[in-house]
């Protein structure tokens, strides 16, 4: 079974991408859903409880986002700490995925990993598939989402590698600089192209 790393920048559309992969029947592990399902069901606030720097943001058995978010925000010693307890229980899960798809005959398992490049997970992968668009587009569809400024954006984007690094260093691109039928095409290009190898 070949493990491919998907990622791409905020508003590039790997979700998109990631919902495409599993309608054509690929299993696809979304790491962003997995850390959101830890601070619902438990696993999270075990182990935030036990650090005085995130204990405010438990409730009851789960975790408040919001709460977490204001304690991490613009302290990136924080983040980075809140990150190391966090990433061995996604891990756990990332592993338990991958095993639950060798078992079930799968020729490809996808890992959805926003910052697959930043965090290192692209050692652990066959392959690397970015989604890319350009960065005028990028931008336009980022501060459509609820929420957004021109300025968290930017912070966000701080946090990323640039889209032209990450281009560099993909084994894969799906350009996303289309509509939904474009990027289908897309996919099932690059579909191709794993498959066959």
């Amino acid at each position: 079974m070949k493990v491919i790393g998907l990622t791409g920048s905020i508003a590039m559309g790997k979700s998109e991408v990631a919902k495409l992969l599993r309608q054509r029947g690929i299993p696809v592990f979304d790491a962003d859903a997995a850390v959101h399902e830890l601070y619902r069901d438990g696993s999270a606030a075990r182990t935030l409880r036990s650090d005085s720097g995130f204990a405010a943001a438990v409730r009851g058995t789960g975790v408040d986002r919001t709460i977490l978010s204001k304690l991490v925000q613009d302290q990136p010693a924080r983040l980075q700490r809140l990150e190391s307890l966090i990433h061995p229980l996604v891990h756990q899960r990332r592993t338990a995925f991958l095993r639950e798809a060798q078992a079930s005959g799968a020729r490809l398992a996808v890992l959805d990993i926003p910052l697959l490049f930043e965090t290192g997970a692209d050692r652990e992968v066959d392959a690397v598939l970015l989604v890319s668009a350009p960065a005028a587009l990028q931008r336009r569809r980022a501060l459509l989402r609820p929420g957004m400024t021109e300025e968290k954006l930017d912070l966000i984007l701080v946090r990323q590698m640039p889209d032209a690094e990450k281009r560099l260093r993909a084994d894969f691109i799906i350009d996303n600089a289309g509509d939904l039928g474009d990027l289908g095409r897309e996919v099932d290009r690059v579909l191709a192209a794993l498959t066959a190898t």
